[in-house]
C-alpha cells in the first residue's frame, strides 16, 4: 500500500509540484483549504467526485489516438517523398550534362510539390500537437485539486479509497504511455517534414541555377567530336547519360501521382466529344434520317466515334501538362501515331503508307535509344545514322509528293521542319552538342506528328459541327438541304486558328523555350502602365478585347447548335430565332461585363470611359446608339419575330434577321432589304402575323349567270382547299348585276399569310374549272 501511494504521489510530482510543497503553498494562497478546514465539512462523496473528475479527464486521452493513422500515413508519404528527393539529388549531383531542360523543369515541379506537401503535413502535425498540449494542460489543472492532494497525504483516506486509486493508477499508466507515444510520433514526423522542406528548398535553388545556365551550356561542347575516340571518358559519361528505364519510370510515376495534373479533365473532354457525336447519330437513326448526312461524306466520325475522340484527346494532351517528363510525351506521340496509322491504313496510298511506317520506326529508334545502356560513342553514331535517315526520308517524301499535297501547306511546312531539325541534330552530334541532338531530333519528329494529328483533329471537329447542325434541324423538322460548304469554311477557320495556337505551344515546349518566352510575355503584359491618372496593363487590355471577341464569336455561331444557319427553314418555326436573338444579346452583355471584370479596370475608371462615350454619342454616334437600343427593344418587346410578314413603309417581306443595329427583310422577289432598327420604331408598320397567321383573300368573278346551287358548289370548292381556314365561313357576294353578267366577290381566309397567293391561285383555278364544266361563261 505504501508503494502504491508513493507511486501515485510521484505522478503528481511528474507535473512539477511536490505534495508537501503544495500543502505549504495552499495553506497561504489557496482558498479551498479555508473552506474545507474541518474534516467534518467534507463528505466521502466530495472525494469521489474529485477522483471521478480525474477519471473523466484521463478518459479523454482516447482522442489522442485518433490522428495516429493519419500521422502514420504522413510517414508513408514522407517515405515516397524521401525516395524522390534521393533520386533527384543523385541526378543533380551527378554529371549535369546529362540533364536537359525538360528534366530540370520536371524536377523543379516535383520539388516544389514535395515542399508544398511538407508544409501541409507540418500544419496537420502542429494541429495534433496543439491538441496534445491542450490535454497536458487539462491534466496539469488536476494538481490544483486540494481534495485529491488531501487523499494522497492522508493514509486513512488512501485506505478508504484504495479500489478507486488502484484503477486510477492503471488508467494513468495507459494515458502516460499513450501521451509519450503520440508525442514522440509527432516530434519525429515534424522533424522529417522540416528536413524535407530544407532539402527541397536547397534542391529547388540548385535546379533553378542549372536551368539558368542550361541555355549557354547546351551550345557549348559537351562531349568529344564524333570522329574522335577517347576510351577513358566514354564509360563515365555513358553511366550518367543513359539511365535505366526503371529510374525514368519511377520518377514519372511519382510526378503523376503527386503533382496536380489535369489528366481526368482531359479524359472528360474526350468523353464529352464521344457522347456528343454518339447522341447526334443516335438522334438521326431514331428518326430514320441517317441518309440526310450522306451529302457530307464524313471521313473521320461515325456512330461510335472512338477514333475521333482519341485524336481530340491526344492532340489536347500536351496542353494539359507542358512540363511532363519525356517518357510521357513520347508515349502520347506514339499513341497518336498508332491512332493515325489506323486511319491512314484505309485512306493513304500504299507507297505513302509505307513511308509513314518507316517514319514510325525511326521515331521508335530515337526514343528507345535513350534507354539502351550503350557506350556513348556507339550511341552517338547510331543517333547520327537515325537523324541522317530522317533527313533522307523527308527529302524523298517532299520530292515525290509535294505537288500532290500542295494544298496541305502547313503539312508541307512541317515536313521541311522535320528535315531541317534532324539535319541540325546530325550536325550537333558531329560537334559534341549532345543535348541539342536530343532537343532538335525530338522537336522535328514531334512537330510533324502533331501536324498530322491536328489535320485529322480539324476535320473531325468540323464534321462533328456539321453533324450537330443536321441533327438539330432534323429534330425540329427543318429541311435537310443547306449550303454546308460555306458553313464548313467558317467553322474550319475557327478550328484552324486554335489548332495553330496548340501547335505553337507544343512546338515551343519541345524546343524548351516555352517557359522563357511565356515568362517574358507575362512580364511585359503584367507591368503596370499609366496614362495620366489612368493605370492599366497590356494584359488587361488584351484580355478585355479577347473576351469581347470570344463573346461575339460565340453569339455568332451558337445558332448552329440549334440548326439555325440563317436560311428560310426557321421562318415557319415562329419565335425560334427570336429566342436565339435573346440568347445572343445575353451573351454579348455577359461578355462585356466579364471583360470589364477580368481586365481589372476600376469602376471609377469605367465611369470616365462611359463619360467619354457619352460625349462621342452627342457628337455623332447617336444614330448607332439609337439603332442598338431599338434592336434591344424589338427583341424584348416582341412586336416583330423572325419569320413574320411585315410592311415597313413601302417595303414588304418576311423578317429574316434582327441584329443589334438593323433588321433584314426578305421580299417576294428574293431581295434582302436592310432597315435600321431605329427606322422601324419611328414608323408605323404592319405585322401580318403578330398574333395569328390568317389573312383574308379576295377573288373577283364576272359570270354570265349564277344560282343558289352554283353558289353552294363554289363554297364547297373553297372549303376543300387545304390552306383555307374552315372555322371562318367563306363569303360570296353579288356586287353588280346586269342583263348580261353578274359580278361576284368571294372572300375566304388563308391560314398562312405567306401562302396567300398560292392559295388564291389554287382556289381561283378550281372555281374556274367548275364554272367551265357548268357551261357558265366567265367574262
Amino acid at each position: 500500500m505504501k508503494i502504491f501511494c508513493f507511486t501515485l504521489l510521484s505522478l503528481f510530482l511528474y507535473f512539477g509540484v511536490a505534495a508537501q510543497k503544495d500543502s505549504v503553498h495552499l495553506s497561504v494562497t489557496t482558498p479551498e483549504l479555508s473552506i474545507f478546514s474541518s474534516n467534518d465539512s467534507i463528505t466521502r462523496n466530495d472525494y469521489l467526485l474529485s477522483i471521478e473528475k480525474v477519471f473523466q479527464t484521463l478518459n479523454k486521452a482516447a482522442v489522442l489516438s485518433q490522428p495516429v493513422p493519419t500521422i502514420l500515413g504522413i510517414g508513408q508519404d514522407l517515405n515516397t517523398d524521401d525516395s524522390a528527393i534521393s533520386f533527384i539529388k543523385d541526378r543533380l549531383n551527378g554529371n549535369n550534362t546529362a540533364l536537359n531542360i525538360r528534366n530540370l523543369q520536371m524536377f523543379n515541379i516535383i520539388l516544389k510539390q514535395i515542399n508544398k506537401n511538407s508544409k501541409s503535413y507540418a500544419r496537420k502535425l502542429n494541429q495534433y500537437d496543439s491538441i496534445l498540449d491542450g490535454f497536458r494542460n487539462q491534466i496539469a489543472e488536476l494538481r490544483k485539486d486540494s481534495l485529491l492532494r488531501r487523499v494522497l497525504r492522508d493514509s486513512s483516506l488512501r485506505a478508504s479509497f484504495q479500489p478507486e486509486l488502484s484503477q486510477l493508477r492503471t488508467k494513468w499508466q495507459k494515458t502516460d504511455s499513450l501521451i509519450k507515444q503520440v508525442n514522440l510520433l509527432i516530434d519525429n514526423t515534424l522533424a522529417r517534414t522540416s528536413a524535407n522542406a530544407i532539402t527541397t528548398d536547397e534542391l529547388v535553388l540548385q535546379t533553378q541555377n542549372l536551368m539558368a545556365s542550361t541555355g549557354s551550356r547546351i551550345f557549348s561542347k559537351e562531349s568529344d567530336y564524333l570522329w574522335q575516340f577517347k576510351k577513358g571518358s566514354r564509360e563515365s559519361f555513358s553511366n550518367e547519360f543513359h539511365r535505366p528505364i526503371h529510374s525514368e519510370r519511377k520518377i514519372t510515376n511519382y510526378y503523376f501521382s503527386h503533382t496536380h495534373n489535369l489528366f481526368l479533365l482531359l479524359l472528360l473532354c474526350g468523353l464529352i466529344f464521344f457522347f456528343w457525336i454518339f447522341y447526334n447519330f443516335k438522334s438521326l437513326k431514331k428518326r430514320d434520317k441517317i441518309s440526310t448526312i450522306e451529302q457530307f461524306n464524313f471521313r473521320y466520325i461515325n456512330p461510335v466515334p472512338v477514333f475521333a475522340s482519341l485524336v481530340v484527346m491526344l492532340n489536347l494532351a500536351p496542353l494539359f501538362d507542358l512540363d511532363a517528363p519525356f517518357i510521357y510525351i513520347a508515349t502520347i506521340e506514339f499513341l497518336m501515331m498508332l491512332t493515325l496509322t489506323y486511319s491512314f491504313w484505309k485512306r493513304l496510298p500504299r507507297k505513302i503508307f509505307y513511308l509513314w511506317v518507316i517514319f514510325i520506326l525511326l521515331f521508335l529508334s530515337q526514343s528507345v535509344l535513350r534507354y539502351i545502356p550503350l557506350p556513348v560513342y556507339f550511341s552517338r553514331w547510331i543517333s547520327f545514322i537515325i537523324n541522317t535517315l530522317c533527313v533522307l526520308l523527308g527529302l524523298y517524301t517532299l520530292s515525290a509528293y509535294k505537288e500532290k499535297y500542295k494544298q496541305r501547306r502547313f503539312l508541307i511546312l512541317t515536313a521541311y521542319l522535320y528535315v531541317f531539325f534532324n539535319f541540325l541534330a546530325a550536325v550537333c552530334n558531329l560537334f559534341g552538342r549532345v543535348t541539342l541532338v536530343e532537343i532538335f531530333g525530338s522537336t522535328g519528329t514531334y512537330a510533324f506528328i502533331q501536324t498530322a494529328g491536328l489535320v485529322v483533329f480539324i476535320e473531325s471537329v468540323t464534321e462533328a459541327f456539321l453533324l450537330q447542325i443536321q441533327s438539330s434541324r432534323m429534330r425540329k423538322e427543318y429541311t435537310s438541304d443547306f449550303d454546308d460548304e460555306e458553313i464548313s469554311k467558317g467553322i474550319k477557320r475557327m478550328i484552324v486558328f486554335w489548332a495553330f495556337i496548340i501547335w505553337l505551344i507544343v512546338f515551343a515546349t519541345n524546343l524548351n523555350i516555352y517557359n522563357s518566352i511565356s515568362a517574358a510575355i507575362t512580364d511585359v503584359l503584367s507591368t503596370n502602365r499609366s496614362i495620366g491618372s489612368f493605370k492599366f496593363t497590356y494584359g488587361g487590355v488584351i484580355l478585355f478585347v479577347l473576351i469581347l471577341w470570344a463573346a461575339n464569336f460565340v453569339q455568332k455561331y451558337i445558332g448552329y447548335f440549334f440548326g439555325d444557319i440563317g436560311d428560310e427553314a426557321l421562318f415557319n418555326s415562329k419565335g425560334e430565332r427570336s429566342k436565339l436573338m435573346v440568347v445572343k444579346l445575353i451573351l454579348l452583355i455577359a461578355g462585356f461585363l466579364l471583360a470589364v471584370a477580368a481586365s481589372g479596370l476600376a469602376i471609377d475608371k469605367i465611369t470616365v470611359i462611359l463619360g467619354a462615350l457619352s460625349v462621342g454619342i452627342g457628337l455623332g454616334l447617336q444614330n448607332i446608339v439609337n439603332n442598338f437600343v431599338s434592336g434591344i427593344i424589338l427583341i424584348f418587346d416582341r412586336t416583330i419575330h423572325i419569320g413574320d410578314t411585315v410592311e415597313i413603309g413601302d417595303k414588304k417581306g418576311r423578317v429574316k434577321q434582327i441584329s443589334m443595329r438593323s433588321s433584314t427583310l426578305l421580299t417576294a422577289d428574293g431581295a434582302e432589304v436592310i432597315i435600321p432598327n431605329g427606322s422601324i420604331l419611328s414608323k408605323d408598320f404592319v405585322n401580318w402575323s403578330l398574333n395569328e397567321n390568317d389573312i383574308r383573300v379576295e377573288l373577283d368573278f364576272n359570270v354570265s349567270k349564277i344560282s343558289k346551287d352554283i353558289r353552294g358548289a363554289i363554297m364547297k370548292i373553297i372549303k376543300s382547299s387545304p390552306h383555307v381556314v374552315a372555322e371562318k365561313e367563306p363569303e360570296i357576294l353579288i356586287n353588280t348585276v346586269t342583263s348580261e353578267s353578274t359580278k361576284l366577290k368571294i372572300y375566304f381566309w388563308c391560314d398562312n399569310v405567306n401562302l396567300r397567293e398560292v392559295t388564291r391561285s389554287e382556289v381561283y383555278s378550281a372555281i374556274s374549272a367548275f364554272l367551265e364544266e357548268q357551261q357558265i361563261k366567265i367574262m
